[in-house]
C-alpha cells in the first residue's frame, strides 16, 4: 500500500543517449525475480555520489567511495552493478572481497578495469553475499544492455518496496534541451544521511569535472536527505547522478546560465522521487510535509523539520487521525535549539491555526484538527519566530502494518 503514489508508465521514461541497463534474475534471495541490474555509461561521462554516514557502511560503499576517488587515473566510472535480496553489510573482510570480485566479473564483461565499475548492494545486513549466484547472472545483465530498460531497473532494486520508482524530464535550457531519468528505492530504514535506499539519475548533460560533486551534495541534501520514514539510517544508502555529456549542454561552472536551470530540475526531480520513498513507507497510509520556518539558520529549522518527522509519538497520532498535537511542540521543545523562545512559535495543521505565540490558539477547535488528519495528505507547517531562515521534510506515519513488515522481514 502506498499513498497516492502511481506506477510509472514505461513511456514516459526518457532515454538517456549514452546511458543503458541490463536486468538478470539471479536468485539472490528469492527465485524468478528481477534482483541483478547493470548500467553503462559513455567514455568521458562524469559520475558523483553521496553515500551513507553509518559507521558500519557495506563493503560496496567502501568500494565506490575508492574507486570514485581514483578519479580518471583508471579511465573513469563505466559501469555500476546492483544486487537486491543482500545488502552485503557487516560481512567483514569477505564482503569486501564479494564486492571486489563483483567489479573484478563485470570488467571481464565489459572489458574494463575494475576500478571503473561501483557496485551496489541493498537487502538482509549481516549475512554474506551468495557471490556465486550474482557472477553467474552478469554475462546475461549485460546481454541485454538497452536504454529503454528504466522501468525494469526500477523494479530490479526494489526489496520492500510495493512498486517502482522512477521519474523523467526533459528540460529546456539557453544552451539547448537536456533530459534527466531517474529511479529510486526505498520504504524502510529511512532517514537522512541518509535517507535502506540507493538513488540513480542520469542525464545527457555535461559537466566540468567537479562540479558535479558539488552539485549532488546539494541535490541530495534538499531531496534525500529530508526524508524519513523510521529514523533509522541504513549501512548502504547511495544516491548517483551520472551526466553523459551526449547532448549539446556542457557546464562548466556555476556562472554557466544553463547551471541554475539543470541545477533545479536535478532538484525537483530528486525530491519527486525521494517524496515517492517516503509515499510507498512501510505500512504508510499518511504523507507529511513538515515545513519550519522563521528560523536563524537552515541547519536549526532542520533539527525542529527532523524532530517533528521522525517522532514516533507524532507519527502514530496522524496514523490513528488523533489530533494530538502537544506532541508536535514537545518534538520542536526538544530539537536542540537552546535558546528558542517558545512564546514566537506558531504552528498550523494544514489550514488551521493551532498554536498561537507559543500555546493553544484561542479558536482552535479539536474538530478542525481531526478534520485535516483524515487526509491522506497532511502539511504541518511552523515559524519559529527568529529569523528568515526554512527547511522541509517529508515523512510518513507509522501503522500497525510497519511492525509486521519488519517482524517478518527475513522470512
Amino acid at each position: 500500500m502506498s499513498v497516492n503514489l502511481p506506477l510509472p508508465q514505461k513511456d514516459q521514461l526518457k532515454p538517456v543517449k549514452g546511458f543503458e541497463m541490463g536486468i538478470a534474475q539471479a536468485g539472490i534471495k528469492k527465485a524468478n525475480r528481477k534482483d541483478v541490474l547493470v548500467m553503462t555509461l559513455v567514455p568521458g561521462s562524469q559520475i558523483a555520489g553521496v553515500f551513507t554516514l553509518n559507521r558500519f557502511c557495506a563493503a560496496p560503499v567502501q568500494v565506490c567511495r575508492e574507486h570514485l576517488a581514483l578519479g580518471d587515473a583508471k579511465g573513469g566510472i563505466r559501469a555500476l552493478v546492483v544486487n537486491t535480496g543482500n545488502a552485503n553489510a557487516g560481512t567483514g573482510e569477505r564482503g569486501m572481497r564479494d564486492a571486489l570480485a563483483t567489479c573484478d566479473a563485470l570488467a571481464q564483461e565489459l572489458k574494463l578495469n575494475p576500478e571503473q565499475i561501483l557496485p551496489f548492494s541493498t537487502g538482509v545486513i549481516l549475512e554474506p553475499l551468495p557471490i556465486e549466484k550474482l557472477i553467474a547472472a552478469l554475462p546475461n545483465a549485460v546481454a541485454n544492455l538497452n536504454a529503454d530498460h528504466w522501468l525494469d531497473a526500477a523494479e530490479a532494486i526494489m526489496t520492500t518496496d510495493t512498486q517502482p520508482k522512477a521519474s523523467s524530464v526533459s528540460v529546456q535550457t539557453p544552451a539547448g534541451v537536456v533530459t534527466i531519468t531517474g529511479i529510486c528505492k526505498g520504504a524502510g530504514m529511512i532517514h537522512p544521511n541518509m535517507a535502506t535506499m540507493l538513488g540513480f539519475i542520469a542525464t545527457d548533460a555535461g559537466f566540468a569535472p567537479g562540479l558535479l560533486s558539488q552539485l549532488t551534495q546539494e541535490v541530495a541534501d534538499l531531496s534525500f536527505n529530508a526524508i524519513t520514514i523510521d529514523g533509522d539510517t541504513s549501512t548502504n544508502d547511495s544516491f548517483i547522478i551520472m551526466a553523459t555529456g551526449q547532448s549539446s549542454v556542457s557546464i562548466q561552472s556555476t556562472d554557466d546560465p544553463s547551471y541554475a536551470v539543470l541545477r533545479k530540475a536535478l532538484i525537483d526531480i530528486s525530491c519527486l522521487l525521494a517524496q515517492m520513498i517516503v509515499r510507498d513507507g512501510e505500512g504508510a497510509t499518511k504523507f507529511m510535509t513538515i515545513e519550519v520556518m522563521g528560523g536563524k539558520t537552515n541547519e536549526e529549522c532542520r533539527l525542529v523539520a527532523e524532530a517533528v518527522a521522525h517522532s514516533p509519538l507524532v507519527k502514530t497520532a496522524f496514523f490513528a487521525s488523533d489530533p494530538n498535537l502537544g506532541r508536535i511542540l514537545a518534538a520542536i521543545g526538544y530539537a536542540g535549539i537552546a535558546d528558542l523562545d517558545v512564546n514566537q512559535v506558531q504552528m498550523w495543521l494544514g489550514d488551521v491555526w493551532v498554536a498561537k505565540n507559543g500555546g493553544r490558539h484561542p479558536d482552535y477547535q479539536e474538530a478542525d484538527g481531526q478534520r485535516v488528519m483524515q487526509a491522506a495528505e497532511i502539511t504541518v507547517k511552523i515559524d519559529l519566530g527568529r529569523g528568515s531562515a526554512e527547511q522541509t521534510m517529508w515523512t510518513c506515519d507509522l501503522s500497525h502494518d510497519y511492525v509486521s513488515i519488519n517482524a517478518d522481514y527475513r522470512s
